[in-house]
């Protein structure tokens, strides 16, 4: 079996205050929206934003499970730009969880919530490589 993840789905409360965040913090653009939901074209998967009662509901789900399992994370080419982009995303609507900081293994990383509660961990990692295309190369 191909290990591959073709979309993640956030459930969202807000649309517009949503594609705010994503937009002003992020910068990035949907390649599909309409009032419930917005697609944006990643580097070899979809990012969905989806009304969180509707996803719950095509997922056979009572309910959105809770936030805080999980972070998503994107990488960056500096420690500068993690600070950068962390202040980005908190002028666009996000909540700083933590401030950047070395962790013990090494690297630059700080989190910062988007307007739903789903946790995104801003990071620069120097073993790591970003190609042109933003896909990250695992390295040690």
């Amino acid at each position: 079996m191909q290990q591959q993840i073709s979309v993640i789905t956030l459930g969202i409360k807000d649309p517009e205050r949503a594609r705010r965040f994503y937009a002003d913090g992020f910068g990035w653009t949907p390649v599909f929206e309409n009032a419930d939901i917005a697609f944006y074209q990643m580097n070899g998967l979809v990012l969905g934003l989806w009304l969180a009662n509707q996803l719950a509901e095509d997922a056979g789900r009572a309910q959105q499970p809770g936030n805080g399992a999980y972070a998503l994370a994107h990488n960056v080419e500096s420690p500068d730009a993690v600070e950068t982009l962390i202040a980005k995303l908190v002028a666009a609507g996000g909540t700083l969880l933590r401030p950047a900081d070395a962790p013990p293994h090494g690297g630059y990383r700080g989190y910062v919530a988007d307007p739903d509660g789903h946790a995104w961990e801003i990071a620069y990692n120097p073993a790591w490589t970003i190609d042109d295309a933003g896909h990250v190369t695992f390295g040690l």
